[in-house]
């Protein structure tokens, strides 16, 4: 669908005037429509509590971010449009409706028990996205998770990061996250490494890459998965748009990872929006002497509702994925021990051919007798076996892996 040109400017102007998740002005949006708000933010007739958060941006000029935005290969994605992810900010209507608030205050976030409680702002979905990429933006929130956690993360929460996010990528599992250093980055790179799809929410302008040394990741993830910002381009990200942009990362996931977190920290924050909105919320343990994993220690003992213990990838599939994924017991049915009984039945020779073969791309008898050792007579008799097991499929180029076993983590 087509959007109205005065409603993408009104967007882009409105993205401008006020801060991201301001609840007087969404509000005011929600009632007066985006063309009339405009028109009337601009023009100064709008209640104090709108013009107090406008006033001192209300002369922006939405068609300089629109051409800033068209210079960097940035659109703006809008409630009116087909692309907007109406599913994933379902949640952020809805406390929106209950006028739930924001993001915990500092003495919450301290507090060793019981969830933490909100303070200052709301949970309200945003005016409009700027967009950078190519991945599907509506289907966000029925696949996805959340991945975030300590930026000077230790080498155990780079680790488990990069192992969780890269088992999870293979099984199609949307990885989001914020770009910033440690865990987030960390996902990100991992996801791209699986092949798979990763988001990143900037709490800046998609053309303002931060933190600067991380330009050429947000490029990676514009060329396969997706740039997103509330922010129009030029924006800085200040310190309080991470906290707002937090309750994007919650919202567009079906549930919320904390890899490592202190107990004060944005991922915190960022559970506390997830529980907010009825996401679930997913912890690793760590080591009980690291102050990196006191946060995820934290909200795995929060009662009534503790976090969800994760240790591998089977235990977010449970939570987030498809009706009986991930359930299976390490050697009882799993993937894994299915896997290597299928593997168990074969000769010595069509496993070595088998462990041969591309994952993702496709390849030739002799570059797979040249990746397994095996000679290329032997491979040519071998690759009908392996296709009535099921283990490999036929292309164009060759030979690669079943798909069937590429999805399993």
């Amino acid at each position: 669908m087509n959007v109205p040109d005065d409603v993408l400017r009104a967007r882009a102007y409105l993205s401008r005037v006020g801060e991201p998740a301001h609840p007087a002005v969404w509000r005011f949006v929600a009632d007066a429509g985006p063309v009339e708000a405009a028109e009337r933010i601009r023009g100064g007739r709008v209640p104090a509590a709108v013009a107090a958060a406008t006033e001192s941006r209300r002369d922006g000029d939405p068609d300089a971010d629109l051409e800033a935005a068209e210079r960097h290969a940035i659109r703006l994605v809008v409630p009116e449009s087909d692309e907007w992810p109406h599913f994933a900010f379902a949640a952020l209507q809805q406390a929106a409706a209950r006028d739930e608030p924001l993001h915990p205050s500092p003495s919450d976030l301290a507090r060793r028990d019981g969830p933490p409680r909100s303070g200052g702002g709301a949970l309200v979905p945003p005016l409009a996205m700027w967009a950078r990429g190519g991945a599907d933006l509506t289907t966000l929130g029925f696949r996805s998770v959340g991945i975030v956690g300590a930026r000077a993360c230790t080498a155990y929460g780079d680790h488990v990061t990069r192992d969780l996010a890269y088992g999870l990528a293979r099984a199609d599992v949307v990885i989001v996250s914020g770009g910033a250093y440690g865990i987030d980055a960390a996902a990100h790179r991992a996801a791209l490494t699986g092949g798979g799809t990763t988001v990143l929410v900037s709490a800046g302008g998609l053309d303002r890459p931060y933190p600067p040394s991380h330009a050429a990741l947000f490029e990676k993830v514009a060329a396969s998965g997706l740039l997103l910002s509330e922010s129009p381009p030029g924006c800085a990200p200040q310190r309080h748009r991470f906290l707002t942009r937090n309750r994007l990362i919650a919202a567009l996931s079906t549930g919320v990872l904390i890899v490592e977190a202190a107990l004060r920290s944005g991922a915190a924050n960022t559970a506390s929006h997830a529980a907010a909105l009825g996401r679930p919320v997913l912890a690793v343990p760590g080591p009980i002497t690291s102050p990196m994993s006191a946060g995820c220690h934290r909200l795995l003992r929060l009662q009534p509702a503790p976090a969800v213990l994760v240790t591998c990838v089977d235990d977010v599939l449970a939570v987030i994925g498809s009706p009986g994924e991930g359930l299976s017991e390490p050697g009882l049915g799993s993937p894994a021990a299915d896997l290597r009984d299928e593997l168990d039945q074969l000769d010595v020779t069509a496993r070595r051919v088998f462990d041969g073969l591309p994952v993702r791309r496709f390849a030739g008898p002799d570059e797979i007798a040249a990746r397994s050792g095996v000679a290329a007579l032997a491979v040519l008799r071998t690759l009908p076996v392996l296709d009535l097991a099921g283990l490999l499929e036929t292309g164009d180029g060759g030979y690669r892996i079943a798909a069937r076993v590429r999805r399993r983590p």
